[in-house]
Parts: structure tokens; sequence; C-alpha cells
């Protein structure tokens, strides 16, 4: 039995790097396209493969340095297709290198067990896809259901520490046997040795996934209390804008009235010419859109004073009426984000004559529209159902998005984004009255 279990073969190890960091790298937004990305992983492949196979009749001495390497080129490659912090992609980079010893050991075991069975091919080809694809798969799923909802991953120095740590301990537990034979931990039995590293890897694999659990946790529990914050300023700015219109619409009736009295008694020229102004001047801050939403009418009116200053124009076909049956506070964090979120965007603009927003609200059969659109000719990238956005401090934007989603779906409603013709369009659908 001992004679059957020998050592992995280097370029299986080397296949499971790759495939690990592969599994990872298409959870994270990458800054390369399709077509090179393809290109960079055949790459990496290879130097992966020749790099593993090339150093094995090295001395057991250089074992340890050549590991640290394959883990440096393991980082190397996904640090360059994958758009993330340097900590986020050295924590993704160290569950790799552990996943793709699980893949590898627990490959090679059942492939040393059914040798003794046949010397088949066929049978160990088989073994090697099926594991590899069971293990990699079943990754990327775990990846993917424990980051749902996680608008951006977060890693600090601590956690990335702490992920290196454990996946240096298990690896070293899990290959003490190979380099030790006399320790309380070590087996004397070639099946053993190749068990115990079956497991302990397994171990290791589930202590940092229940570790990367606990750190979406928290970034959850941010993230919620970041869109409860986006909630309360959203509705603190309704109120001020409220306040502030209030004054403006007495002013403005009482301004106009007096006018007309001075235009009734006054006839000199220069008088004139002044009064005409001030009219004028009055006129800008009339309202300008009547939705039949008081709500939206002075959220509007407040983004307006923003949008002149920026010379921003904003079309608006909205049926407000059919809003009544939602919060007053809901109705601020839906429409105040999108229009911050829309009203930022077109700013950029170069040209004043492409800030352009348009506002739809219309009853669709049982269910009520709300289209935001602005004029857009950047390249948009979804994450997470998410605009990724193009500043650097990722961590601190995303949640009026965030907000707006929330928001939606305690009225069973949802909210889709889309980019046609250099418009990007925020789509939303609620059932008549918010009821699912």
């Amino acid at each position: 039995m001992n004679s059957v279990y020998q050592d992995i073969p280097r370029i299986y190890t080397a296949v499971a790097e790759w495939l690990a960091c592969l599994t990872y790298c298409v959870v994270m937004k990458r800054r390369v396209k399709n077509e090179d990305f393809i290109l960079t992983s055949i790459l990496a492949l290879i130097v992966q493969c020749m790099f593993l196979v090339l150093t094995k009749g090295l001395p057991v001495a250089f074992w340890i340095p050549c590991m640290i390497l394959a883990v440096v080129f393991m980082y190397i490659f996904m640090a360059f297709t994958c758009d993330d912090t340097r900590n986020v992609i050295g924590y993704y980079c160290a569950r790799a290198f552990l996943l793709a010893e699980l893949a590898a050991s627990l490959e090679w075991q059942l492939a040393c067990f059914f040798t003794n069975v046949t010397d088949s091919i066929l049978i160990q080809v088989v073994i090697l896809l099926s594991v590899y694809s069971l293990v990699f798969i079943w990754a990327h799923y775990m990846e993917v259901s424990i980051t749902r909802g996680i608008f951006q991953l977060e890693i600090n120095t601590h956690e990335l520490w702490a992920a290196i740590v454990i996946a240096v301990l298990v690896f070293a537990f899990s290959n003490l046997s190979f380099v030790f034979s006399n320790t309380p931990f070590s087996a004397g039995l070639a099946a053993d040795i190749f068990y115990i590293r079956t497991l302990v890897d397994i171990a290791g694999i589930m202590i940092l996934y229940v570790y990367q659990s606990r750190i979406c946790e928290l970034l959850a529990e941010k993230e919620l209390r970041n869109i409860h914050s986006m909630l309360k300023a959203q509705y603190d700015k309704y109120r001020n804008y409220q306040s502030t219109f209030e004054v403006i619409n007495m002013k403005y009736h009482d301004l106009k009235h007096q006018i007309a009295g001075l235009r009734a008694e006054m006839s000199d020229e220069e008088r004139k010419k002044w009064i005409d102004s001030l009219e004028q001047e009055l006129e800008s801050y009339s309202p300008e859109l009547e939705t039949g939403n008081s709500v939206l009418d002075t959220l509007i009116a407040g983004k307006m004073m923003n949008c002149r200053a920026n010379n921003i124009k904003i079309t608006c076909v909205a049926d407000g009426d059919i809003l009544d049956f939602m919060h007053v506070a809901d109705i601020c964090t839906i429409f105040g984000n999108a229009l911050d979120n829309a009203i930022e965007s077109v700013t950029m603009m170069e040209d004043p004559e492409k800030r352009l927003i348009h506002l739809v609200i219309s009853q669709r059969k049982n269910f009520i529209l709300i289209q935001i659109n602005n004029y857009c000719e950047n390249r948009i990238t979804l994450k997470n159902g998410y605009p990724v956005t193009t500043k650097a401090d990722k961590g601190n934007h995303g949640f009026g998005l965030k907000s707006i989603r929330y928001t939606v779906e305690k009225y069973h409603g949802t909210l889709t984004f889309d980019l046609k013709d250099n418009w990007f369009e925020l789509k939303i659908l609620i059932p008549q009255g918010g009821q699912g």
C-alpha cells in the first residue's frame, strides 16, 4: 500500500493553484478585458506548471522557498487581472493556496486508492476532472453565497494577516508528516499521511469560510448603518428644502404684489427696468414642475438650484399622484439619492449641452414605473447588481443605490440599471399600492 502513495505530481499541484486563482478572480472585479484575461490566464498556467515541474528535483531544503515562489506567482496573476486592493487580493491569494492544497490532496488520495483496483488512465483522468470540478465549483458557489449583498469587500491589514497565518499553520500541520516523522502529530503510513493532509486542509478551508462569513456580517452591519444614515440624510434634506421653499413662496407672492403696486404708481423708465429685472429674477424661483406630489415637487425644486448652478437641464414627465401611498421618507430616499447620483454624473461632463437628466413616473397596468435617465459617456460595469464607482474611495460610495434598493424592496418592487446609447437608466417597478 505504501508504494502506491507517492508524492503528488507537481503538475497536478500547479493546475490546482491556477484553478484556485481563477475561482476567486471571477468573483472579483477584473481590470482586464475578457480576451486579455484569457491570454493572461493561459500564460499563468504555463508559468506555474513549468516552475513547479522544473523545481521537482531540487533538494528538500528548497521545498519551502519554491512553495513561497509559487504563491508569489499566484498573487502576481491575481493582482494583474483583478481590480481590487492589495489586502483583498492577498486575502484571496491565501485562501486560493489553501484551496489548491485541498483539491490536489483529495484528488491524489482518491487516485492512489483506485490505483490498487485498476491502472486505467481513463479512470485517473475522470478522478482528476471530477474532483477538481467539484472542489472549485463548490468553492465558487460558497464564495458567491457568502459575499452576496456585499457591495464592496473590505479587508484590513489585521484580517489579511489573520488569513495568512491560518493558511500557513494549516499548510504546515497538513504536511508535518512529510518532513518530520517523530512528532505526536505525525503518521507513519503513507496512506495515513494523505488522510491527515486532506482532513486538515478541509478543516482549514472551513475555518477560513467561517472567518469570511464573520467579515461579511460586519460589512453588512456597516452597510446597513450607512443606508440608514442615507435615509435620514435625504429626509433631513427634504425638511430643509420644505422650510426654505415655504419662506421663498411667501416672499415670492408678497413681492409679486409689491411689484404690481410699484408698476401702477411709478412711471420712471429706469425704475421700470429695475422692476422688470426684479420680476424676472423672481420668476426663476417660481415652481417649475408640479407633479401632483408635494414631497416630490419640493425635492425637485431643491435639486434645481444645484442644476442651475451647473447648467444641468432636467425634464420631467411625472404623475406624482400615484406615489401617495408611499411614506414621505421613502420618496425622499428614492428620488433624493437617484437625482443626486444623476446630477453628480452629468456635472462631470465638459460639454454643458450634454448635462441632461430625464425623470418619468407613470402607471403601467398594475405597476408604477419610475425611470431616471442621465446622459453618460463612461463605461459602466456592474458588480453584485450595482454600478461600480470609478472613484478611488470605493468603500464610501454606492450606499445611495443600496438605500434605494432597500426602500424599493419594502414595497415589493425591483431596481435595475442599464446603459444604452450613452444614456444611463435607473428603472424601478413597484406594484400598485406597494403590494406584492
